[in-house]
């Protein structure tokens, strides 16, 4: 058995506010459940090969299925659930004692070349907007994708709003959640950020569950990795947090991850990301500048001024995944289907409509919708837009 290391005791800064975070490393085991109980039981192999992370180191199984992490992170550790596998439950866990063995379960799943999966974003679930959520779980139904990628603003808001609101909403999104009949993976958009916009919210920046860390609390990590029919998917966080603001950022510890993670993922394999503040888009132009409250389109961090509704690192990102194919960055948050194509260059940059509702700008209308992609051999297609059907007909 492997020896645990120590407990470490750091400073973690969130959003200006530090806090003294007790870390601890994690160890344990992936293996094969064979009797689909959740737990491992005699003569149940451990899986060698299986990247497990907490965020910030990445590891890889040993022969006989074990790991181990370094303490670092936030608190939980994940797998990257491997090519031909699925979770039996959970891919991440609190970790929460460098004593307890953190184990993953995991079962065979279909390994085919071929690959349907379904893209959706900006539910911003409420009670008065359930009935959106609802619908779109039933074109995931009829559709029957391998799985399903929402990327962000899952809830209203827990940006600018008191605890009780906020995680009413994040309740109400995980009751739906757990009715998808197919895996279901998130990311974080600026609407699950809880509470920096403190003088509305009233939230001081010391409550244990502020910025990043409701969004720890129900869903798991931020930034995540999986594998599926030879694709390498990766889920960012590109919702930075300055003060009082967010904007599109992915910060030093995620790229530092991403660069680990990707270290144990064959040059050849495709890499596809997805995440909500889009790295590129043209609907800022649609939409038109803005100087007022509540997103300003621009912002000025330790002294340099950005756009704030696209990702100012995104060339890091886009760097550190070569040399991998990276045929595909999908995003959220503009509430349009957009696709971004360029001469001679091989990555497409998408983003797709929200759930929530139809937009519109420079007097053009935008349908709410969802795009359903197709993988065959690595190569995934132009994706078809489904609308979501609620969307109100206006004469022309």
């Amino acid at each position: 058995m492997l020896r645990p290391l120590s407990t470490l005791l750091v400073t973690v800064f969130v959003s200006g506010a530090a806090a003294q975070t007790p870390l601890v490393a994690a160890h344990g085991t992936v293996f094969h459940d064979r009797n689909i109980n959740g737990r491992r039981d005699a003569g149940e192999p451990g899986i060698a090969g299986v990247a497990v992370s907490n965020q910030d180191a990445v590891a890889r199984t040993a022969s006989n299925g074990t790991y181990q992490l370094t303490a670092g992170g936030a608190g939980l550790a994940f797998v990257s659930v491997p090519d031909g596998w699925m979770p039996n439950g959970p891919f991440w866990q609190r970790v929460t004692s460098d004593a307890t063995p953190v184990d993953f379960a995991l079962v065979p799943a279909r390994r085919a070349r071929a690959l349907t999966f379904v893209h959706a974003s900006d539910t911003h679930i409420s009670t008065a907007s359930l009935a959106r959520t609802e619908r779109l779980r039933a074109l995931v139904d009829s559709i029957k994708p391998d799985f399903v990628i929402i990327t962000g603003d899952l809830v209203r808001d827990a940006l600018r709003v008191g605890e009780a609101e906020a995680t009413g909403y994040y309740e109400l999104f995980g009751r739906q959640a757990a009715q998808f009949t197919r895996p279901l993976w998130t990311v974080p958009g600026n609407h699950e950020v809880f509470g920096i916009e403190r003088d509305k919210s009233g939230i001081a920046s010391d409550h244990p569950l502020y910025g990043r860390a409701m969004y720890h609390h129900y869903r798991g990590p931020d930034y995540y990795s999986f594998n599926a029919s030879g694709i390498h998917f990766v889920g960012l966080n590109s919702v930075d947090i300055d003060d009082m603001s967010y904007y599109g950022h992915v910060d030093s510890l995620q790229m530092a991850w991403l660069a680990r993670d990707l270290a144990l993922v064959p040059a050849s394999t495709p890499v596809v990301t997805f995440n909500h503040i889009p790295f590129f888009t043209a609907v800022e132009s649609i939409n038109g500048y803005m100087d007022g409250p509540p997103a300003p389109s621009l912002i000025t961090v330790r002294g340099r001024t950005a756009y704030r509704h696209t990702v100012r690192n995104a060339s890091d990102i886009i760097a550190t995944i070569a040399p991998h194919p990276y045929p595909l960055a999908l995003g959220g948050h503009m509430h349009v289907r957009e696709q971004l194509k360029y001469a001679g260059i091989a990555t497409r940059f998408y983003q797709t409509a929200a759930v929530v509702a139809a937009s519109s700008g420079a007097g053009l209308r935008f349908p709410s919708g969802i795009t359903v992609y197709r993988a065959h051999h690595g190569q995934i297609d132009d994706g078809t837009f489904v609308p979501l059907g609620l969307d109100k007909q206006t004469k022309p």
